[in-house]
């Protein structure tokens, strides 16, 4: 386990005893269905919960969303099939899944919008991609990392345009999959995952803006971490939840922009891997996901405020 270096560890206790208590994590209201491998996006004010695996081993066609005003769920229309390990983001209000697993095991093109209460079927992506993420930068997604053709890791990114319904061909990340993908400001991150098994976590954390030649080598994240989930607000990148040898992982951690640092905050209090992240208002959510590596599954939702 990664432990903090000497002059993080005293300036964080610098600036904790100067300021507030530490803010703390929060239980929320539990999914209805328990499952791993899952996407989450914020869509205008909801966060919605895509697929994954249940308890039986099963890829789960199940969409909910929850609403963090009411701290209750609905369920809505189930996807077209079931998926595990895909990608989910809002755009204008509307949630779009992306890729993943089918029930099969097949890597998947497939891409949906949810719209007037049904999900419609997009054009699907030039090649397949599962256990990757997904930002959005202008009015275009992008997925980055993950597992592509041949069940090989992928090394190109896919845009996807909405204004003119095509997909294009993109720079990629350092090759990885189970990783943290989310963005800020137009930018795309792209934080740790891993190459095969538990014991090939990473450290790296990368950024791209499209038009650019290539991504950018930023501050590697201090715990290395594969099964992550990331979410960004506030001028920060956070990243929640993943697996390692040794068990889930605790630590959550967030990139101050700005700053060019990282920071830790409070430990979830749930450690769980596959989770879906996502932030609205000035929350991040964690939700989801296994609490021991493998196929476990939780119900857990927990939130904390993000200090600006």
């Amino acid at each position: 386990m990664w432990r903090w270096p000497a002059a993080l560890l005293v300036v964080a206790i610098v600036a904790g005893a100067a300021g507030a208590a530490p803010l703390q994590w929060d239980a929320r209201a539990p999914m209805p269905l328990p499952r791993t491998e899952v996407a989450a996006a914020a869509v205008g004010n909801e966060i919605v919960v895509v697929g994954g695996f249940t308890i039986d081993g099963e890829a789960s066609q199940r969409a909910d969303a929850y609403s963090p005003a009411r701290d209750t769920w609905r369920r809505l229309p189930d996807l077209p099939s079931g998926r595990h390990h895909a990608m989910a983001v809002g755009v204008g209000g509307k949630a779009y899944v992306l890729g993943g697993y089918s029930g099969t095991g097949a890597t998947l093109r497939t891409a949906f919008v949810l719209e007037r209460g049904a999900w419609r079927a997009l054009p699907r992506m030039p090649y397949p991609r599962a256990a990757a993420g997904a930002g959005v930068s202008g009015r275009r997604i992008v997925v980055a990392g993950g597992i592509g053709e041949g069940r090989r890791l992928a090394r190109n990114a896919l845009v996807y345009d909405l204004r003119t319904r095509r997909w294009s061909r993109a720079p990629g990340p350092t090759p990885r999959e189970h990783l943290g993908v989310t963005s800020l400001a137009g930018t795309v991150y792209a934080i740790a995952g891993r190459t095969a098994g538990l014991d090939t976590n990473l450290l790296h954390f990368e950024s791209w803006r499209p038009g650019q030649a290539r991504w950018q080598r930023l501050q590697p994240i201090p715990d290395a971490r594969g099964g992550t989930g990331a979410a960004a607000l506030r001028g920060q990148v956070v990243s929640a939840g993943g697996e390692e040898p040794d068990g889930t992982i605790r630590e959550v951690l967030a990139y101050r922009v700005a700053e060019k640092r990282w920071v830790g905050l409070a430990d979830l209090p749930t450690p769980r891997h596959g989770v879906g992240v996502a932030a609205l208002g000035s929350r991040a959510y964690v939700i989801g996901g296994g609490p021991e590596p493998g196929l476990t599954v939780s119900s857990a939702n927990e939130s904390i405020e993000i200090a600006g």
